[in-house]
């Protein structure tokens, strides 16, 4: 134990499980002795990396785009997606990072989001609140999968865990990680997992130095390649070998009846393919009745860390956590972030639901004879033909004739028919200028993030008619019903949540292929260990789970007549 900058710091503390294996904790905690609430984080990034050394690239974004982020903090405890204990210590609380099993410094076997974590995390929670340092009060809040798992371990109730903030986090593993409308998503997990996870498993001799302990982040145990893979699962490969929601996706999701702890879920805006649904299904779906929902825009770190955010954290968390009357619980239960094109300055608006409760439901009807969007419906049918690992086709709007807000989820409606067994639908939601520019925005991660995006198998059309909604379209995703070469098939295609206002003169479009939307190669160098092209890491390209004599065909879209194929837009009118 020592005492740092007016912070007690106490390294790998060990958290004993209920199997007899302990796993590693860091302690942040202020130099008295008063208890305080505590915030808390547990995840596989390794609780002593460095953020501006394990995660650099960011890193060095983040310094020189805001060099004033989190006055006052010398910045050399954060940790990536975390809380910054020089900021949040000294404002009464203690910070906790726990390593998960198997990552990091805590021995065990790896596997993400398994029960077996969550159930770690839950005895973590409780342990926290007994210690004589603790209120007994426990919150959690981090990003991305320090927000995910806190979904799930929220739906198991520890008694002490007192309030959360998931900032943008999935909250479906199957339809929201591994596999958007039924295509597996390989892109992100297969650079992502071996890149953040297993680079610091437990044991893993090349990871890191910690600069805290003078060791290495993965601990002091040594383990060769083999032994590595034997202590960790393969979600790559589950993935891969599970089409459909089974129970081993099931036990990676949290079930919203039992989720009942005070939230503020704090939405990206720009999150499509990770980011974004998940804070918008737990807002409608999650049985607490102390619920927020937050929406933002920037870089899937950036405001978490900046004063709007930290605000926001603290007067949420100083609520349910030290009993501050502040005025919080009298807040709209919807705070909006509008966006307008080429512009980044945002405003704000407060709701009372979501979807919004003024919200006019739209149909724009497609015409392929043109390919345009119709406000009425189109008379005479048609259709058009692309090549479904080649072409594409876009519909688009005349010029709106006044400025017009789109906020909420969207839906496709659409008639297909296909030359193979089986067709994968991409669909972006975009917009563009009166000269012809599109109107894009920085996204969780891509620079230039299109309005939305969806993905449907047409073997996966099934729809649960018990969750279904005319502008959330939900699959069943337990059975598949492969096509029949040349039969025509209506598809409901699941869009994930827009917000955006276009002025006059604007049109809206839509970019309909069988394969993901990427604009072309650009000038720039890339910001990531990828290229930003529109859909950020997430894509869809595994050649088992897309094999070209199935999904190598071509499709045909239907419109008109019989075959209403639209848009279901979300329309605010104020």
């Amino acid at each position: 134990m020592t005492a740092v900058k007016n912070l007690i710091v106490e390294r790998d503390v060990s958290i004993p499980m209920d199997d007899g294996i302990s796993i590693k904790c860091d302690i942040f905690r202020p130099n008295n002795d008063q208890p305080a609430p505590v915030i808390m984080t547990l995840g596989p990034y390794a609780k002593g990396a460095p953020y501006s050394v394990q995660f650099a690239p960011q890193w060095k974004w983040f310094i020189e785009t805001h060099p004033d982020m989190l006055p006052g903090s010398s910045r050399e405890f954060i940790n990536w997606e975390t809380t910054d204990p020089e900021m949040w210590v000294p404002l009464g609380y203690v910070c906790i990072r726990v390593d998960s099993r198997g990552a990091g410094r805590s021995p065990g076997r790896l596997d993400i989001w398994s029960p077996r974590e969550v159930k770690d995390y839950h005895d973590a929670i409780e342990w926290a609140a007994a210690q004589p340092w603790s209120t007994g009060k426990v919150g959690l809040n981090g990003i991305s999968y320090y927000a995910i798992n806190q979904w799930l371990v929220a739906s198991t109730q520890p008694p002490h865990l007192t309030c959360i903030i998931p900032w943008e986090g999935a909250s479906n593993f199957y339809r929201e990680i591994a596999r958007h409308g039924g295509i597996h998503s390989n892109g992100f997990v297969e650079t992502w997992y071996p890149r953040q996870v297993v680079s610091v498993q437990h044991g893993n001799p090349n990871s890191i130095l910690d600069p805290w302990l003078n060791d290495r982040v993965s601990g002091p145990d040594v383990y060769d390649d083999e032994q590595l893979r034997q202590n960790r699962a393969d979600p790559i490969q589950d993935v891969l070998t599970r089409p459909l929601e089974d129970e081993w996706y099931l036990a990676r999701t949290p079930d919203w009846s039992k989720v009942t702890v005070p939230f503020l879920s704090a939405a990206s805006l720009g999150g499509h393919g990770l980011h974004a649904r998940g804070n918008f299904e737990a807002f409608t779906s999650a049985a607490s009745t102390q619920k927020w929902l937050e929406t933002h825009v920037g870089r899937h770190e950036e405001l978490f860390y900046l004063e709007y955010g930290m605000a926001l954290q603290q007067r949420f968390l100083d609520h349910f956590l030290k009993g501050a009357d502040n005025g919080w619980d009298k807040e709209e239960p919807v705070l909006l972030t509008l966006r307008r094109p080429f512009t980044t300055d945002v405003e704000q608006r407060k709701e009372k639901s979501w979807p919004l409760p003024d919200t006019k439901w739209t149909k724009a009807y497609l015409d392929a004879s043109c390919q345009q969007l119709s406000w009425k419906p189109i008379p005479k049918s048609s259709n058009a033909t692309f090549k479904a690992l080649e072409g594409s086709i876009t519909f688009c709007t005349e010029p709106l004739d006044r400025e017009m807000e789109v906020t909420g989820p969207l839906a496709l409606k659409l008639y297909v028919s296909s030359s193979t067994t089986d067709v994968d639908i991409f669909v972006t939601f975009q917009a563009f200028s009166p000269d012809g520019r599109e109107v894009d925005f920085q996204g969780t991660v891509d620079p230039h993030t299109p309005l939305s995006q969806g993905w449907l198998r047409g073997s996966h059309r099934k729809l649960d008619l018990k969750k279904t909604l005319p502008y959330r379209p939900y699959h069943s995703h337990d059975e598949l019903q492969p096509l029949t070469p040349g039969d025509i098939y209506e598809l409901d295609v699941e869009l994930w949540p827009a917000s955006v206002i276009l002025p006059a003169g604007f049109h809206w479009a839509l970019w309909i292929s069988g394969q993901d939307f990427q604009r072309p190669l650009p000038p720039e160098a890339p910001n990531e260990a990828w290229i930003a092209r529109g859909s950020g890491p997430w894509l869809h390209n595994s050649e088992q789970d897309r094999p070209k004599s199935i999904f190598g065909g071509t499709t045909t879209l239907y419109t008109g007549g019989g075959f209403g194929s639209y848009l279901y837009l979300p329309i605010i009118e104020k």
